[in-house]
């Protein structure tokens, strides 16, 4: 017998709140850490069923002493000059994100995003693909393009949109792009990238070829269908993608929880699709590298997608549009369980005897000048305001092989 309306409460929506607002003290007490090298690495070829639990842990590397524990951390066999170099990637990151930053304030360039915090996530994830893999990024991987030796030069050009920038300031600062290093250009329209990975690694297999794509999204983005329509076509045909999910709790302005919903981690969500799913802790660089070698190896063997969660945290504002003390407490990054991952990559280091705090205060110093060196000759050529920019011309090349009539007519009004 059905229940008379009048006797049940009005209805109502239930807007997910965060645990702290400004102000306020920070707590991180419902993130659930494990001990290094305490969660268990499956076979590469296991059925996904068989690892629902991963979606619900994190896959940890190095311990509080700096050591690598587990079974992530066997077979990753890196040589002291691989281990450097990923310190090095790393620090090259953060010198470059303080120099645009500041020429940002300086009004030398309209935009900038900032990886503070999150250096190892794109820098060790870089180390796991082959040349030829495509990576179909959001604007917080610039470490994809530092790790694989893009030039910096050419990076700040972009940023500056001068005369020498390569997409002749026909894209946003940071929106970068070079398909000689495996990095697709970054879509304003967050999101989209998601599809547009699985339809590449889904036309890399029709091909026969062995390339691979990796696609990237951050954790207020899942919220938008793409996510889900990637996941639908990646699981459906098994294709040779690997699907990021930057967890860095906090979208422009909302926390993790308005995009998680219902679901108890992002990783969860590529259960209900058969995809295998994983968390790791993203201020790990070796944990990233150990899991972004692990999915990488599933896609060439035809083994399917695999669903990576990397739990960081976002220090800085979300682009410099941005102010977070207007919704988090400022001293809520050094509450931040998981730590720094430069610092904890260059305790490791140390505790290998490959390293010296001495020798990180000179790599911090000649890092810094190297990047400043590169900046003044980026800003020699041009910076928003002043130099050689590219010709208005531009905006009407590279649309269409060959130009329409009403292009042509167009650029001919415009003097060109």
């Amino acid at each position: 017998m059905d229940k008379n309306t009048d006797d049940l409460p009005p209805l109502h929506l239930t807007v997910p709140e965060p645990e702290v607002r400004p102000g306020g003290q920070p707590d991180f007490s419902h993130v659930q850490i494990p001990p290094a090298g305490s969660v268990r690495r499956p076979p590469v070829d296991a059925d996904p069923e068989s690892m629902r639990d991963l979606a619900f842990s994190i896959i940890r590397v190095l311990n509080r002493d700096g050591e690598a524990v587990g079974p992530w951390a066997e077979g990753l066999d890196l040589s002291e000059d691989q281990l450097r170099d990923g310190l090095r990637h790393m620090m090259t990151l953060r010198a470059y994100d303080a120099r645009m930053l500041m020429a940002q304030r300086q009004q030398k360039t309209s935009f900038y995003m900032q990886h503070l915090g999150e250096e190892a996530v794109s820098c060790a994830f870089r180390k796991a693909l082959n040349p030829g893999d495509m990576n179909f990024p959001t604007y917080r991987q610039a470490g994809l393009l530092i790790a694989g030796d893009y030039p910096l030069l050419t990076m700040m050009n972009q940023i500056y949109s001068n005369a020498h920038d390569p997409l002749r300031g026909r894209q946003l600062p940071v929106m970068y792009s070079s398909k000689e290093h495996g990095f697709f250009t970054i879509s304003g329209n967050l999101a989209t990238q998601y599809i547009q990975a699985v339809g590449w690694a889904m036309a890399s297999a029709i091909s026969g070829d062995r390339k691979i794509a990796a696609a990237w999204i951050g954790d207020g983005s899942t919220a938008e269908s793409d996510f889900h329509a990637a996941l639908v076509f990646a699981s459906t045909y098994k294709a040779p993608v690997v699907l990021n999910i930057v967890n860095n709790q906090w979208a422009i302005s909302t926390f993790q929880g308005i995009a998680r919903g219902g679901s108890g981690t992002f990783a969860a969500r590529g259960l209900g699709f058969g995809i295998p799913a994983l968390r790791v802790d993203g201020n790990d660089y070796l944990a990233v590298l150990a899991v972004g070698k692990w999915a990488a190896e599933r896609a060439r063997l035809n083994l399917g997608p695999t669903v990576i969660e990397y739990v960081t945290y976002r220090v800085g504002g979300h682009s410099t549009s941005d102010d977070p003390s207007a919704y988090r407490p400022a001293e809520e990054s050094n509450a931040w369980p998981l730590g720094d991952p430069i610092l904890r990559m260059k305790n490791h280091l140390i505790a290998l005897g490959i390293w010296s705090e001495d020798r990180h205060v000179q790599a911090e110093a000649q890092i810094m000048a190297e990047v400043t060196a590169v900046q003044k000759e980026a800003e020699a050529v041009g910076t928003l305001h002043h130099g050689q920019r590219p010709s208005p011309s531009d905006m009407f090349e590279d649309v269409y092989a060959e130009m329409p009539p009403h292009l042509q007519r167009q650029r001919q009004e415009a003097g060109f």
